[in-house]
């Protein structure tokens, strides 16, 4: 990175190019999922249909995480973030089309859904890759909590302003409005990618092995990136809790958090209440991260993993829709607050030729690993919520204990 990029300050054109784009594109994926939730339901009976294009969106964006975190390191995040969230924009315009000009069929739909799940699985890895190339060191956590702040803000009111939007104008201009959203992150991202390749260089060094050694093939340098992150103890232990809080949290506060409603809570209605309080805890967690990032990492990223464990076990015996809420409101602000610092700690610690491949994985645990985590839940509700919280909170808080247990954690600052 070149020394006049590290010394730029945070409100430097190019970083608010970054954040605008990288939060409009948190926002359109927001109001994209619930814009295709209700237009599928609009084409067919609930069921089958829905579940068929949700499918199509989300396998191809897991199968193909790992092969574009070495498209990632090859060419450079920027390029392959720009060239994404244009693909995004193509297959937007193309599906806007079909519903103002024609009556497009749930498969069409799903495999125009799947083309996007493709272009996700490049953005991804691309965004947080390209952050350290853009971004001096100590702004990392800034920048990230500005982005999954607009993430978790999107997450929190994208339901209510696609639906009214729906309600308000059709699906036809709704998703118009979608696009030009799309598009307009993806011209302010497409204007870094001249800003790397001066300052940095980027993809002169992609596809070699860690320590800069001789261009690899596809699939070696998709191993030497697996490689890298298994004997390294501090990625290992961050990717390996990452992925058992997805496991533990995911499917058991929607699915189980449905069942918890419905019985003690005063019905299903609350849950959208419930559901809320994670929203703003999440934008909360982002915010705090942002704001005052820890002196002391190791130990934040343990408390982290505890409050969101401590926070599943209450579930367990919660029984008033307000102290549901408070409960879950703590799992988002420690899921948030853990996801800011996890992902700067990574971007500032690995080594740039690997890093795209690095949080393709990060990624991976974070989104692909939801049907198990809904697995999870299936297999434990039988036996009761109580059971179900008591269990996942005990595995979280486990998890706690072994990050704590590692020198490689413990010791971050």
């Amino acid at each position: 990175m070149s020394s006049t990029l590290q010394r730029e300050p945070l409100g430097d054109p190019h970083l608010r190019r970054l954040v605008m784009g990288q939060g409009l594109a948190a926002v359109v994926d927001a109001l994209f999922i619930v814009w295709l939730t209700l237009f599928v339901l609009e084409l067919s009976e609930p069921g089958v249909a829905t579940g068929l294009v949700l499918v199509a969106v989300a396998l191809p964006r897991a199968a193909l995480l790992l092969p574009a975190g070495v498209l990632v390191d090859r060419l450079g995040p920027a390029r392959v973030m720009a060239g994404a969230s244009w693909l995004r924009v193509a297959v937007l315009l193309a599906l806007g089309a079909l519903v103002t000009f024609t009556s497009p069929s749930v498969t069409t739909v799903a495999v125009l859904g799947g083309l996007l799940g493709a272009a996700d699985a490049a953005y991804f890895p691309g965004a947080l890759a390209l952050l350290p190339a853009i971004v001096p060191t100590e702004k990392l956590s800034r920048v990230n909590a500005l982005v999954q702040g607009a993430e978790s803000g999107g997450d929190l009111v994208g339901p209510a302003v696609a639906a009214g939007a729906i309600a308000a104008v059709g699906f036809d201009a709704t998703l118009g409005g979608i696009t030009a959203l799309a598009a307009s992150a993806a011209v302010a991202l497409s204007t870094l990618v001249r800003v790397v390749r001066r300052g940095e260089g980027a993809g002169d060094d992609a596809g070699q092995d860690a320590d800069g050694g001789e261009q690899l093939s596809n699939a070696r340098a998709l191993g030497a990136g697996l490689g890298y992150a298994w004997h390294e103890p501090l990625v290992r232990g961050m990717l390996a809790a990452i992925a058992l809080i997805n496991l533990a949290v995911v499917g058991p506060v929607l699915v189980g958090g449905a069942v918890l409603a419905d019985q003690r809570l005063g019905g299903a209605g609350s849950l959208g209440v419930v559901l809320s309080g994670f929203g703003v805890g999440s934008l909360a967690g982002s915010l705090m991260a942002g704001w005052r990032p820890p002196a002391r990492r190791g130990w934040t990223v343990v408390g982290g993993v505890a409050a969101i464990g401590a926070g599943m076990a209450g579930l367990a015996a919660v029984t008033h829709v307000v102290a549901a809420t408070a409960v879950v409101s703590l799992i988002g602000i420690g899921s948030a607050f853990l996801g800011v610092v996890v992902v700067a700690t990574l971007q500032e610690r690995v080594p740039e030729q690997l890093l795209g491949r690095v949080m393709s994985l990060v990624v991976l645990a974070t989104l692909a690993l939801d049907p198990f985590s809904y697995v999870v839940a299936g297999v434990l509700l039988p036996f009761g919520t109580t059971t179900l919280f008591l269990i996942c909170g005990s595995a979280v808080l486990a998890c706690a204990g072994l990050v704590a247990a590692s020198p490689a954690i413990r010791s971050l600052r």
